[in-house]
């Protein structure tokens, strides 16, 4: 049993090391993931390399390719504009829900969170603001107190932060979250609403900026 749940708790360290890589872009888009070259620079066999591709293939974050190896996805124009209409779905009612149902343990972890990101953003750590941003859009996820939402959530979720991970201006993000953060305290839901839309609209222009600085054409995050 010792060996089961040690192969296991492996297993879940290299899942955690390559999806954290993929999301902060150490691993770029279309990187190659051969079994043996990850095992050797991770220092464990090939089993859990396996069985960690297969948990990031499963959640979106890399595309499968014969035998013993893989790559980091490539998301097309189309997988983009897909996640950004289901995001803006379910972010809609999301936040309209937590500023409804929040707590006051709840409301003040979401400041915490917040507080990180402001950190990070005036730092100009880019990885830790990309990630406090997605944290507190999971946050609010779970101050919405649906149980659906969070299951939701939780499929989608690496696919979610890596797009939620797919800007530069981190203070405008923090000041954007701030704004909501602020609604959501006053249980003002038509505010909420009105802001999770421009934020929105905001992030969708982040993102084509970003596409456009790196060369890429401006419409394919449409």
């Amino acid at each position: 049993m010792a060996v089961a749940r040690d192969g296991e708790s492996e297993s879940v360290r290299v899942v955690e090391r390559l999806r954290d890589e993929i999301l902060d872009g150490v691993r770029e888009p279309g990187s190659r993931l051969v079994e043996r070259d990850l095992a050797d620079q991770l220092g464990v066999s090939r089993v859990p390399v396996r069985d960690a591709l297969k948990v990031l293939v499963a959640e979106g974050l890399v595309t499968p390719r014969p035998r013993t190896w893989a790559v980091v996805r490539e998301f097309t124009p189309s997988d983009i504009a897909d996640l950004i209409e289901v995001r803006s779905g379910l972010e809609t009612l999301t936040f309209r829900l937590a500023a409804q149902r929040y707590t006051a343990a709840g409301l003040e972890r979401l400041e915490s969170v917040l507080a990180a990101e402001f950190a990070a953003a005036r730092e100009g750590d880019g990885v830790a603001a990309r990630r406090a941003a997605a944290d507190f859009h999971e946050a609010v996820t779970e101050l919405s107190g649906n149980r659906m939402l969070m299951e939701l959530w939780r499929t989608m979720r690496s696919r979610l932060r890596w797009l939620l991970g797919q800007h530069e201006d981190f203070m405008r993000v923090a000041e954007e979250h701030r704004s909501l953060c602020d609604a959501i305290a006053r249980r003002d839901v038509d505010r909420v609403e009105g802001l999770v839309a421009e934020h929105l609209e905001s992030s969708r222009n982040m993102q084509v900026q970003r596409k456009a600085a790196r060369g890429g054409p401006a419409e394919d995050d449409g």
